[in-house]
């Protein structure tokens, strides 16, 4: 008998971001920033010491211990995964049952509810308004009404940009009793972390990466941060050498330059909300009609009907932004100084070239 693969797997594509050759890269929301000659140096130094005969440590002690001096919580609280996609998996997987009832907001980072869709988990998804955000207590009463396992989603978002307070965040864990988990890949841009109180509740897991202001994206190093119950269920259930030596080796020096981290963060802020209001201003001078979300992350999120029009032209000057053809929208990660300039030229001549601004008079 021929072998067929089983229905779920049969017709799904594999995961294909832009590929080729940009030279401005402003679409996977990535640090702009190299990793710089000091640590590139540390690195050499750390590859010509690690032992590759033997595994890794498979606590990541060291790693967690600089992750958690970093962001000043403790060690005892963190498990590190090799990417936050590991762990979305596993929280989908192991943490939950088949046919778990998952509660998802939209839109959101897609992830998660193809990896419960993979376990076989039931996806609920709550709608956000017309504004693109979340009513606390409408999520909370969706949670509720369904009696959902878990409510997972970005704060802030990826890929609006927008979040919810900690206040909020904190009136949904206390008021559900579904898993709870935050992934706040984006929150070192913004002001309203939970991270330190995560070990205070029984069902709460606040995700972390190094792949955005930390700009690690290249080694896949994630974190989870819960209390200690929910840790070792995370420990336990994970592989037992997730996370490679060089990814520890590599991630440990670099949370170990927290002045470093602290000014780069800085800047990307400082970028993007330049990147923002430059688009104001663009906006308002002839008018374009986007539709421009103020962001509390590393990018800009836009609406317009031109979209997939904006999007064809930019990648046929070089720059690389991420289109939302569902959504009619793009993405613009934040880039340096020239990068932001390049794209804002850009997007400035594509307008010029297709009187853009008459089209728009016409479409209202």
């Amino acid at each position: 008998m021929k072998y067929e693969l089983c229905e779920k797997v049969r017709d799904l594509e594999p995961y294909e971001p832009i590929t080729g050759e940009y030279p401005v890269r402003l679409d996977a929301n990535e640090s702009f920033f190299p990793m710089p000659q000091t640590l590139r140096n540390t690195f050499k130094e750390i590859v010509d010491t690690l032992d590759f005969n033997r595994y890794p440590d498979p606590m990541a002690k060291e790693l967690v211990k600089a992750f958690a001096d970093y962001y000043e919580i403790n060690p005892d609280h963190i498990t590190a995964t090799n990417g936050s996609d590991e762990m979305l998996y596993l929280l989908a997987s192991a943490m939950l049952t088949k046919g778990s009832k998952v509660v998802v907001a939209e839109p959101d980072f897609s992830m998660y509810r193809f990896y419960s869709f993979l376990s076989e988990n039931q996806v609920i998804a709550y709608q956000k308004n017309e504004m693109m955000q979340i009513n606390v207590d409408k999520l909370i009463q969706t949670v509720s009404d369904n009696h959902a396992d878990m409510v997972i989603f970005s704060n802030p978002c990826n890929p609006t940009g927008q979040g919810i307070t900690a206040e909020d965040a904190r009136k949904l864990v206390n008021s559900v009793s579904a898993l709870v988990v935050l992934d706040e890949a984006y929150m070192d841009f913004w002001d309203q972390s939970i991270l330190k109180e995560a070990a205070d509740y029984d069902n709460l897991i606040v995700l972390k990466t190094a792949s955005k202001a930390v700009g690690a994206a290249a080694v896949r190093l994630g974190f989870a941060v819960a209390n200690r119950t929910i840790t070792n269920a995370l420990r336990a259930v994970k592989s037992p050498y997730n996370v490679n030596s060089v990814t520890q080796a590599f991630g440990t020096a670099i949370y170990r330059e927290k002045d470093l981290l602290r000014q780069r963060r800085q800047k990307i802020i400082d970028q993007t909300s330049a990147l923002y209001q430059s688009l104001l201003k663009l906006n308002s001078t002839y008018p374009l009609a986007l539709d421009i979300t103020e962001p509390c992350a590393n990018f800009v999120f836009i609406r317009t009907p031109f979209a997939e029009k904006i999007f064809r032209y930019l990648l046929s000057k070089g720059i690389a932004v991420r289109y939302f053809g569902s959504a009619g929208a793009l993405r613009i990660t934040a880039g340096n100084e020239e990068e932001n300039a390049a794209f804002l030229g850009a997007l400035e001549q594509y307008v010029l070239e297709n009187e853009l601004t008459e089209n728009l008079s016409k479409n209202r």
